[in-house]
């Protein structure tokens, strides 16, 4: 249940969830098996079904506007391409990633300093009105940036979002376009996740089944209200609160970990 609270109020904000569900890992003492891996990722299934729910009219084909639909899917396929061709080449050294909490608390604050300086660089971002992508170059840009977030810590929302920015759109609109390329991402990383486990000669055992389907519920409906949360939030107070917090998580890492203590004896 908690890692489920974890990744439905985190998935969409630019704080990154899988670096908080390591640290939750962490802090509570589960073991990093093969099981609670797939977990962490299988769950995002319950995050981005409330996309699809609170969003539901952008997946639908619109009566008269097959074409706008068609293109929609064009640029989130496209956005889509570079996460597929690098989680590919590095899926190991990204599983060797996931299992480093020093790396996550370096991301952290790294991202916490970039995004207080975020709301000045784009002092200008809400006079654009743009809430929709022009053309499929911007929407690949977007994806690179989308493969920065392969390094845990780094939030596959921040980088989309700040990808989003960059390439003109305006707060609201990089942060949707975030929501719906997280679709497609999060179910390919699903995929290959739960086809990787059973590769390995894994198989789910008493009770497994019933963990997965209960944490994406929780998932779920925690994410459905985050997300309505973020967009207000972020339109009305910017990226530094979310700098500020970025920063005083990974210090607080750091700093334990420089002390020698173990995040597993909280």
């Amino acid at each position: 249940m908690v890692l489920g609270i974890i990744e439905g109020i985190t998935e969409f904000l630019p704080v990154s969830s899988t670096g908080h569900m390591i640290i939750g890992s962490s802090i509570m003492g589960i073991a990093s098996d093969d099981f609670t891996k797939t977990f962490t990722v299988v769950i995002q299934l319950g995050a981005i079904l409330s996309v699809i729910v609170l969003y539901w009219k952008k997946f639908l084909p619109a009566k008269g506007n097959l074409a706008g639909s068609i293109d929609f899917y064009k640029k989130l396929l496209i956005a889509f391409i570079p996460a597929v061709i690098f989680g590919v080449l590095f899926k190991s050294y990204i599983d060797m990633l996931l299992e480093n909490v020093i790396v996550v608390a370096v991301a952290l604050l790294i991202g916490g300093i970039i995004f207080l300086m975020l709301d000045k660089w784009f002092a200008h971002a809400e006079e654009r009105g743009n809430e929709e992508l022009k053309s499929d170059k911007k929407a690949f840009k977007i994806g690179m940036f989308q493969v920065l977030a392969m390094v845990p810590g780094v939030s596959r929302s921040a980088a989309t979002i700040i990808g989003g920015l960059t390439q003109g759109l305006n707060k609201k609109g990089a942060a949707e376009f975030s929501f719906f390329l997280a679709v497609p991402t999060m179910f390919g990383a699903t995929v290959k996740d739960l086809w990787d486990f059973y590769q390995k000669g894994n198989g789910f055992q008493e009770g497994q089944i019933q963990l997965l389907i209960f944490g994406n519920i929780v998932a779920f409906i925690v994410a459905m209200l985050a997300i309505k949360t973020f967009i207000n939030f972020l339109t009305k107070h910017g990226f530094k609160v979310f700098g500020y917090y970025r920063i005083l998580v990974g210090s607080l890492i750091l700093i334990l970990h420089l002390m020698g203590v173990e995040l597993s004896m909280f």
